[in-house]
């Protein structure tokens, strides 16, 4: 390959190398697009069948986020598309397009953008969605923005806040292995253990399952991306109910199980308050057919917004995923 000929002559492409036009065209090629009009002019035109557009926003900061000794381009790439459409998929919509804008440090190596484009175009394929435009900036250390959006298809929105009591409150996805993952980088693995690397670097939401949830009559649907305490905790609150998750006899002990040989006894925790999975937290009427995928883990209770673990309180606040937590 060129790249690694010219790794060995010692002349490895910059971003500083190349002005903006010369960046896109190593962007662009191979991502996939089927907007009306997509990148090229001042902004794309996008269609918008159902009269409504669900919109989300995410964005992956270098050394907060991601580490690049830890996540390939391509990683990062498949990251940013995951965690939005996620959020689109937890509204009960299909990821309909992506802008991505991208800051870039000047000697930042052209081979991690080439790796970035591959990992997002993978992505969209997987999830299938396009992208439609973005931006480009020069900066201190990489910045992903993605600001995704959906189409409801005449289905009305699934929110946090309407969950009742007598729902039963289900998942679908995995959750534990993306925090397991971490905590392995952290301790120094380099070797996989059991997926869970891959795992953080590429979650996989089930963003079909965000749709077909609101075919099935789901109240409440939201995606687990700060631990499931935490977000069960956000659901309970905008519900007004308790939700009373089970461990045993339910997939959230089952996932505990499979971690515990890579993480021993943080396996629970990773499960409930880990997060990254991208999994889909629903509720739905005691008498719904649950959708493939999904899984009960527990009871939508009346009482004061409140979430607990085998009958007891969880300690929700200060659990889970916080950017703005002292130590975060």
């Amino acid at each position: 390959m060129q790249q690694e000929r010219d790794v060995r002559a010692g002349r490895v492409e910059r971003v500083a190398d190349l002005d903006e036009a010369g960046l896109l065209e190593r962007l662009l090629p191979g991502l996939p697009t089927r907007a009306l009009l997509g990148p090229g002019d001042d902004a794309a035109l996008v269609a918008a069948p159902d009269g409504r557009v669900v919109a989300t926003t995410d964005v992956l900061v270098e050394r907060r986020d991601f580490r690049r000794d830890w996540s390939s381009g391509a990683d990062v790439g498949w990251k940013a598309v995951a965690q939005n459409v996620a959020d689109v998929a937890a509204m009960g919509a299909s990821s309909t397009g992506l802008l991505v804008s991208l800051g870039l440090p000047g000697e930042l190596e052209l081979s991690w953008v080439e790796s970035f484009a591959e990992g997002l175009g993978a992505a969209c394929r997987a999830f299938g969605t396009v992208v439609v435009g973005g931006d480009l900036s020069s900066a201190d250390e990489v910045v992903v923005a993605v600001t995704a959006l959906g189409d409801l298809a005449g289905r009305a929105a699934l929110l946090r806040s309407g969950a009742g009591p007598g729902d039963v409150v289900a998942v679908a996805g995995t959750l534990g292995r993306s925090a397991a993952g971490l905590l392995l980088l952290q301790e120094g693995a380099r070797e996989d253990v059991d997926g869970l690397l891959a795992a953080h670097r590429r979650p996989v939401p089930p963003v079909a399952a965000g749709p077909a949830a609101a075919r099935a009559g789901a109240s409440a649907l939201m995606d687990v991306s700060d631990g499931l305490l935490r977000d069960a905790g956000r659901l309970a609150a905008a519900s007004g109910v308790v939700l009373a998750l089970r461990t045993e006899g339910t997939a959230l002990g089952r996932w505990s199980g499979e971690l515990t040989s890579a993480v021993g006894a943080r396996a629970l925790t990773c499960v409930l308050t880990g997060g990254e999975d991208h999994a889909l937290l629903g509720c739905f009427p005691a008498a719904a057919a649950l959708p493939e995928g999904f899984e009960v883990v527990g009871r939508v209770l009346a009482g004061e917004p409140a979430v607990l673990v085998d009958g007891a309180p969880a300690a929700v606040r200060g659990t889970g995923w916080d950017h703005f937590a002292p130590g975060s």
